[in-house]
């Protein structure tokens, strides 16, 4: 049942994330912004109102007990009172000497002058300060009793503030303005921005739809930019191994039709010849040779599998403690009879400890023995020997080689090669198949010609292979 995939779009999840960012920024700016303006025009205001009622204070304090708060503001124009914006009463002694109308309510005030909203019927919203200040002496410098140094005066000054939350309620609302456009602003402009910004992941999207399987070794450009330059290298990771895996397919299915369309040839070959002109050979005598080409057909594709798994990593060393003794003498048994049939002798030169043991995976290392000695012995000439030859730090396998040529030992890379007609009944991969798993074991395999003979030479020390290719020639 195939569900659909419910996708969104990167261009609208980076709007809405960028909005919400820029809101939350800007806002928390705005309100910052908001509460120091707010504070600092309060400041101010009441600074302003603690300077006017000094002043009116002193204007009392100067009168003494004749004071005559309309007559001073007539002649100094400057505490009017009431409608005109200012609102006082002054108390000395528990004496109302002097009030507006209508007069500020009644509030105390200690030492330090006190702030504090309030109202007058027709204007709700006044700022008051009330502060006390010692009374000042009359005009005759008597000094009554209201002006002994135990009475106090007690002034209460507001103003009005309207203006002040008018102005204040002006800035909030451009704070709001302002932030409202920044976000629509955003709104408006991230889609085209980030349209630009992911314009690389648009080149990599058209780079990548002309990459396929019918354009092998297509590659992304390099990027420059710095997130892209990983994904890239990664991806180009991938197609590379993807490559490697689709020409291992593309040799394997190649080799293994070249040898079956040899092999089915010879049985059809057979099959067509016994049915049209019988040979009267005995029945069994012709099975056996169509099972002989079967078994060769079945190693030609255990010997592909094995070394396409080899090559492509799946089979992997799984090293532990190996006896060589008993494995090279399991390898020297499976090649006997062969040897005997063609009249090869193998000769073994163990020049080690019989205990001796070697850190390594014994399947992998089976695979380049057991390849190395029967390519050995196929190909040796009749009536000579293979040489086996073991030390702590290597094994060597000498077999008489009359019609190699040096030149020849370049072709031990390639798959399915075979020197002349001494390949028939061999698919020429057995020394592929030993390259490719002493690589997997990490150790050197050297192949050299030396007076008509040619050495194999499996290094067992770990460690990178600093061998000339060594693949199969038969």
């Amino acid at each position: 049942m195939n569900t659909r995939t419910k996708t969104f779009s990167l261009r609208t999840r980076l709007t809405v994330l960028l909005a919400l960012a820029v809101l939350v920024a800007l806002g928390g700016a705005a309100k910052i912004v908001d509460w120091r303006a707010d504070a600092e025009m309060h400041q101010r205001f009441d600074a302003s109102l603690l300077t006017r009622a000094e002043a009116f204070a002193a204007l009392v304090r100067g009168h003494g007990n004749n004071v005559e708060i309309d007559a001073m503001a007539d002649q100094l124009g400057r505490f009017p009172g009431g409608d005109a914006g200012d609102w006082y009463a002054v108390t000395c002694a528990g004496q109302r000497i002097a009030q507006s109308d209508p007069a500020p309510p009644a509030a105390t005030a200690s030492g330090a002058p006190r702030y504090l909203n309030t109202s007058v019927p027709g204007h709700p919203k006044l700022r008051m300060v009330v502060l006390r200040f010692a009374p000042g002496v009359d005009a005759a410098g008597t000094g009554a009793a209201l002006h002994s140094t135990a009475a106090t005066c007690e002034l209460r000054y507001a103003l009005d503030r309207a203006s002040l939350d008018e102005l204040l309620r002006a800035l909030d609302w451009i704070l709001l303005g302002s932030l409202l456009g920044a976000c629509v602003l955003v709104i408006l402009l991230t889609p085209w921005l980030v349209a630009r910004g992911l314009r690389p992941l648009a080149l990599l999207a058209r780079a990548m739809a002309a990459i396929g399987p019918d354009a092998p070794g297509g590659r992304l450009p390099a990027s420059s930019t710095s997130e892209l330059v990983p994904l890239v290298g990664r991806f180009n990771e991938v197609l590379a191994r993807m490559d490697a895996g689709l020409a291992r397919e593309r040799q394997f299915a190649s080799g293994l039709a070249h040898e079956f369309r040899t092999r089915l040839a010879e049985l059809r070959a057979l099959v067509e010849v016994e049915s049209r002109y019988p040979s009267g050979r005995d029945p069994c005598t012709i099975l056996g040779e169509v099972g002989g080409i079967g078994a060769e057909l079945e190693a030609t594709v255990t010997a592909l599998l094995q070394l396409t798994r080899i090559q492509s990593g799946l089979e992997r060393p799984h090293c532990e403690n190996v006896l060589l003794q008993p494995l090279l003498k399991r390898v020297q048994a499976r090649h006997r009879d062969m040897a005997q049939a063609r009249g090869v002798g193998i000769e073994s030169d163990f020049d080690c400890d019989p205990a001796c043991t070697l850190d390594t995976d014994p399947a992998l290392l089976e695979i380049v023995l057991d390849n190395l000695l029967g390519n050995a012995v196929a190909y040796a000439p009749a009536g000579s020997t293979v040489t086996l030859r073991i030390r702590r730090d290597l094994i060597e396998v000498r077999n008489l080689a009359p019609s190699l040529q040096p030149g020849d030992i370049a072709n031990f890379g390639q798959r399915f090669w075979r020197k002349g007609s001494q390949g028939a009944g061999h698919a020429g991969l057995g020394l592929a198949l030993a390259s490719a798993a002493s690589h997997a074991l990490g150790v050197g395999l050297d192949f050299r010609l030396e007076g008509g003979a040619l050495c194999a030479t499996l290094s067992l020390q770990n460690g990178p292979s600093a061998a000339a290719p060594a693949d199969d020639r038969g």
